[in-house]
């Protein structure tokens, strides 16, 4: 009986695929995973030989869309692309999803990835993580940092440093990444994590500092600045774009599919244009991804435990 799934398993992804293939985006148009999908897009339809359908299904923080694919029939027409907040962050915060993204979902292949600029207002007396810390010591909950909401993966981030530093801070959630760049700028706030697009512009026009990036190594769009974890080692947080398939997909078709997403996401134009972005491809193998996803749930669950954040 095995056999015989195997065999038939294998004669499906030899005919794969046999027809346009669905990625679906939990988010409306214009975000990151939206831009990473749709640049290397393209290319993927030219090495499958089938049109690629991006298919932006956005509602109940990315959870309608991404239940539609746990849901769908695991032949490898439909896809999904998500960030790593809606996939190890979330099930900490809503403990009613209608899925299980380690069991409903196979992974696919980590597309790209960025790290978040921790940027101050440029009247904090701090040039370095380590005068932050040491500023931030000497006048225990007087400094306050913003979010783009409870239980964002930039609330997180901030209360993980915290947490890695010993250190007190107010937070101080906005709706959304404008307002608290808004306030930010106005000095209503002393600092944040942030997404790089944002922030990137303020900083070299010197309206915003940033001490450092929060990737484990330096990164290629800001080389200049050291990472958080040069002075709070251990410490870092990246923003990710993935790729999955629905549970029980054929390992061949995970296979063929990881491969062409690879080629595309690696060729020269689609590189460049995310580059721009502030993304750097990854394009990892399906394993590596899944262990990826596997470590960062389990880190992210006593940080959602101790800020308190749910989503309903």
């Amino acid at each position: 009986c095995a056999l015989l799934i195997l065999s038939v398993g294998h004669v499906f992804a030899q005919a794969y695929p046999a027809k346009p293939i669905r990625i679906v985006i939990p988010y409306p148009p214009g975000g990151g995973t939206d831009i990473v999908i749709r640049a290397a897009s393209g290319r993927l339809s030219e090495r499958l030989g089938q049109p690629v359908v991006v298919d932006n299904r956005g509602g109940a923080t990315g959870t309608i869309g991404s239940e539609a694919v746990a849901r769908a029939a695991p032949d490898g027409y439909t896809l999904l692309a998500h960030t790593n907040a809606g996939i190890t962050i979330l099930p900490h915060l809503n403990k009613a999803l209608p899925y299980d993204p380690l069991r409903d979902l196979a992974p696919v292949t980590l597309a790209a990835s960025s790290p978040y600029l921790f940027v101050v207002h440029p009247k904090v007396a701090a040039t370095t993580v380590a005068q932050l810390i040491a500023l931030a010591k000497a006048r225990p909950g007087e400094l306050n940092y913003a979010s783009s909401g409870n239980g964002a993966s930039s609330h997180l981030a901030g209360l993980m440093f915290c947490q890695m530093a010993g250190v007190k801070m107010v937070h101080i959630p906005y709706k959304g990444s404008g307002p608290a760049t808004t306030e930010l700028l106005a000095g209503q706030v002393q600092m944040r994590f942030s997404s790089i697009p944002p922030v990137l512009p303020h900083v070299r026009a010197n309206r915003l500092r940033a001490l450092a990036v929060t990737s484990a190594k330096r990164f290629s769009l800001v080389p200049e600045l050291p990472t958080v974890a040069d002075t709070v080692p251990g410490f870092e947080v990246d923003s990710w774009y993935g790729v999955f398939a629905p549970a029980g997909t054929p390992a061949a078709i995970i296979k063929r599919l990881n491969a062409d997403f690879a080629a595309a996401l690696n060729s020269p134009e689609v590189k460049a244009l995310l580059a721009t972005d502030g993304s750097e491809v990854v394009a990892s193998s399906p394993e590596r991804f899944g262990a990826i996803i596997r470590a960062e749930y389990a880190r992210w669950a006593p940080v959602v435990k101790e800020s308190g954040a749910k989503i309903d």
